[in-house]
Order: C-alpha cells, then sequence, then structure tokens
C-alpha cells in the first residue's frame, strides 16, 4: 500500500491487519508521517509533528502486539489539537501570547488515548486564537487550508484535526468544540465529528465558556468515533462535572434499526440563514431517515429565536478576560477577537446574571422540546467553504466579528449539554462537502452514533478523497 493509502484507512481495520501481522504499527506510522510530509505544505493541519516520539510509540506498539500485550487502540495513530495540554510538548493554544508554552502534564483524554496504545502523530492546528472563531485561520499559524481547495475555510477552531482526518493523516484526531468547534470543521471538510454529552470526556482545565466546552472524536468513519470516543469518556477527578458513568462499547452497539424513530427536522431554527445548495443537500439527506422508516416532521422549535442574542451576548463574555492583553499584545492579536472582546468592556454583572437565567431557560426548552423526539436533524453549517481570509463569505453580510451568523446550528447543543454530530452528506457543484447535523437527547451519545452509522450505511462517504491529499506533481514517481 502507499502512504496515503494506510493513512486513510480506518482504526477498525489497522487494529485487525495488526492482529493478523499484516501490517505493523512501525509501517504504518511511517507510511502516516510521509503522507503528512508530502501534504502539509499545502494544507498546514499540523501545528508541529512529533516524529521521533511517534517512532518510538510504534516500536512499543509493535513489541506488545509480538508478546500479546496489544491494548485496545494500540499503535493506531493520533493526533492532539493545540488547545490541549500535553506533557513536555510545545503548546501555542493559537495565540502568539502564549506561543511556546510546554506543559508539564498530559490532558485527560489525551492521557487516556497514550494509555489505550495510540501513537501520537503531533499537534494539529487550532486556527483561531483560544478557539474565537470558525475559520481557519490565526496569527500564530496562518492558514490551515480545506482539503478540498487550497486556502478555502477548514472551520475551526479544530480545523487542523479536520483537515488532518479529511487528508489521511491517520484515523484518530482530538477535537474540542465550543460553539461548533468539532461539528464546523467535520462539514468543511467532509468528516464525521461528535460533540458528545457534557461531561462524557473530562475537560480540563476548565473552561471559561461556562461548561459549554466539550471534547471529542473526529473520524472518516463512525466506528472509529465510537471507538474513540469509549477510549477518551468516563469520571474524572480533574473535572467535577465528568460524568460518573462507565462508557459502553458504542462501536459493538452500533447496528440499530430507525423504524419508528421520531425525528424532528428544522431547516432554520425558525431564524437562521441557510444558502440554497446546503439547505437542498441537507432536506435530501433528511429524507434518507424517512427511507430508513423513520418519522419525519418537520418544525419550527420555540426557542429557536432567542439563540442569536444569547450568542452575540454569551460569546464575547467567554473571552472577555482577555481584555487584559491588549495594551502588550493587540498588534499581534488577530483584529477580529480584538473587536470581539472589546464589545464587553461595559458588561455589568447584572447584566451577565439576567442573560445567564435567560440562557438557563433556553436550555430547559430545549431538552422539553426533545422529551418528544429521539433525534433532531439541522444543517451542521449554513454555508459550503469559503476564503479562508474572509470572516464571512462575500455574499454574505459583513461584520467585524460576528462569524455567527453562518454558524447558527451549533451553539445550542454547546449550551444544552446534549450530543449533536455533523455527518458528511454531499457535495455541493463546486466539489466541496457539506454535513447533517444529528442531535439527541443529553446522555444518548449511543443514540447519536447508531443514526449515524444506520446514515453512513446507506449513504458511504469515506471513499472520497480531497485533492489536496493527493501527491503534488514533484512527488509523483517518474517513468
Amino acid at each position: 500500500m502507499t502512504n496515503a493509502e494506510l493513512g486513510f484507512l480506518p482504526a477498525s481495520e489497522l487494529l485487525s491487519l495488526y492482529r493478523s501481522k499484516a501490517l505493523s504499527p512501525v509501517e504504518v506510522t511511517e507510511a502516516v508521517l510521509g503522507q503528512i510530509e508530502q501534504a502539509e505544505p499545502r494544507i498546514n493541519a499540523m501545528a508541529r509533528t512529533t516524529p521521533d516520539l511517534a517512532r518510538a510509540a510504534a516500536r512499543e506498539s509493535e513489541a506488545r502486539w509480538l508478546r500479546g500485550e496489544a491494548r485496545p487502540l494500540e499503535g493506531v495513530p493520533v493526533t492532539i489539537k493545540d488547545l490541549q495540554h500535553t506533557k513536555g510538548i510545545r503548546t501555542d493554544f493559537g495565540t502568539h501570547i502564549l506561543a511556546g508554552s510546554v506543559p508539564d502534564v498530559d490532558v485527560p483524554c489525551a492521557a487516556r488515548l497514550f494509555e489505550a496504545g495510540c501513537v501520537m502523530l503531533g499537534k494539529t492546528t487550532s486556527s483561531a486564537e483560544w478557539g474565537w472563531k470558525g475559520v481557519s485561520q490565526a496569527p500564530v499559524y496562518g492558514i490551515t487550508s480545506n482539503p478540498w481547495k487550497q486556502g478555502y475555510n477548514a472551520g475551526a477552531s479544530s480545523s487542523g484535526a479536520g483537515a488532518a482526518t479529511a487528508a489521511g493523516y491517520g484515523p484518530l484526531h482530538q477535537g474540542g468544540d465550543g460553539a461548533g468547534s468539532i461539528r464546523m470543521p467535520a462539514h468543511f471538510s467532509g468528516i464525521y465529528g461528535l460533540k458528545p454529552t457534557h461531561g462524557r470526556v473530562p475537560n480540563w482545565p476548565m473552561s471559561n465558556n461556562d461548561l459549554a466546552t466539550h471534547i471529542g472524536p473526529m473520524t472518516r468513519t463512525v466506528t472509529d468515533a465510537a471507538l474513540m470516543l469509549r477510549t477518551m469518556a468516563g469520571p474524572h477527578p480533574w473535572d467535577y462535572t465528568s460524568l460518573e458513568s462507565t462508557p459502553p462499547d458504542y462501536a459493538a452497539q452500533l447496528a440499530a434499526d430507525l423504524r419508528g424513530k421520531r425525528v424532528a427536522f428544522s431547516p432554520d431554527l425558525g431564524h437562521a440563514r441557510v444558502d440554497p445548495e446546503v439547505a437542498a443537500l441537507v432536506a435530501r439527506a433528511v429524507s434518507a431517515f424517512e427511507e430508513m422508516g423513520a418519522v419525519v416532521e418537520q418544525v419550527t422549535p420555540a426557542w429557536g429565536k432567542e439563540g442569536p442574542e444569547l450568542s452575540r451576548f454569551f460569546w464575547p463574555a467567554t473571552f472577555s478576560g482577555r481584555l487584559k492583553y491588549l495594551p502588550e499584545w493587540e498588534d499581534k492579536m488577530d483584529p477580529g477577537f480584538v473587536a470581539m472582546i472589546r464589545t464587553t468592556e461595559n458588561y455589568t454583572v447584572s447584566q451577565f446574571m439576567t442573560m445567564r437565567e435567560r440562557r438557563f431557560n433556553y436550555c430547559n426548552a430545549i431538552h422539553d422540546f426533545m422529551e418528544d423526539y429521539d433525534f433532531l436533524l439541522t444543517p451542521a453549517v449554513s454555508v459550503a467553504a469559503f476564503p479562508a481570509d474572509r470572516l464571512q463569505p462575500e455574499h454574505w453580510p459583513q461584520h467585524p466579528w460576528d462569524w455567527l451568523m453562518w454558524a447558527e446550528f451549533s451553539y445550542p447543543f454547546n449550551w444544552s449539554g446534549s450530543p449533536a454530530a455533523s455527518i458528511p452528506c454531499g457535495f455541493t457543484a463546486a466539489g466541496l462537502p457539506v454535513g447533517l447535523q444529528i442531535v439527541g437527547r443529553r446522555f444518548d451519545d449511543l443514540g447519536v452514533l447508531q443514526a449515524s452509522a444506520a446514515f453512513e450505511a446507506a449513504h458511504p462517504w469515506a471513499q472520497h478523497r480531497p485533492p489536496l491529499a493527493a501527491p503534488t506533481r514533484e512527488t509523483l514517481p517518474t517513468a
């Protein structure tokens, strides 16, 4: 197999090939590092690779397989987002202010992946300063390109993780999601991304995002996401919100019959603007659920219209503590980020607490709504990829910092803590991916995975390869 062929193999298949000794972790690690090396000048998905650490871990994994001591994900390549602490490995957190930081501890999700036998290839870009926007461009990294089109938005803040998944940089990639930062890159790059129930995967250090930030898997197959989620999930003493229950074997329970399932479909949540081509692809995907026997009802949830005002208040508030850096660092910070946090200079505690009460009521309304449905389907994002040097597509209204206008479908479920996934559902006429969002009831991560697996089986997508993942002319073999 070529480097690219090995880089695109799912974790589930790699484990089977390791078990039969048809492949070794050393062979796969070298191949994926080669795939990264040939594609990285164009994609810029990696903040940094760690080849020496990867090769050492691969050798250990190979020895464990030979001794019959393989762990659950032994020898499977993984990347960690550059907003997460990794012991002894430089982590920039997407900003010049913290660039060059070297943590002395691994975050729980990374530690669990390593303990399960994963081989870390490096840190992926978080192409948004502290993860503030949904566009894959940040001062400290530059542009992370969408693997489907050079210079186009790959989504953020887990931009590198999404692009790396799409480009065949191995099967498993860790993402974080505070307002859509797993689901947006999944949508733009044509991969699967799951934001699990809040607390399913322990998050540390605690985010200023008021319990709205989640850690989850980004993969090319639903089975791989299930494998990765089980590994990362479970209670942890560093996160007092982590769920007590031991995660089930999600991958073993993916097969499910959707007949009779109650499915709500909202094309706009009652207020969101959606590009026609995206809307048409999502509507076609929704019809697949009807074909699988689900009972689909188009809805306009009463709570939907509350979202824009709440989000424009709370998203800037999340980052308002960064105002202290402006005197020294403003000229090296993202201008949009600076414009956004300046809007909070006159916030009051009373105003914040009043809005917070409104948001809690909003979340209760979401949970009440979901009592009548097994799943809610929406577009994952309102637009397909656009140039990453813009904050909004050219044909959309312009604003100094408001990127949320084209991402109204994700943040409600960060606040509610509900599991939500973006799954590829087609391509625009320009060949750019589009994602369908599948939302479940809180705690029903398995249900979202099962619905995703059913859709994946009916409409597979993992066979598609983005142009930027292919060898360049210079690296093609000569006759």
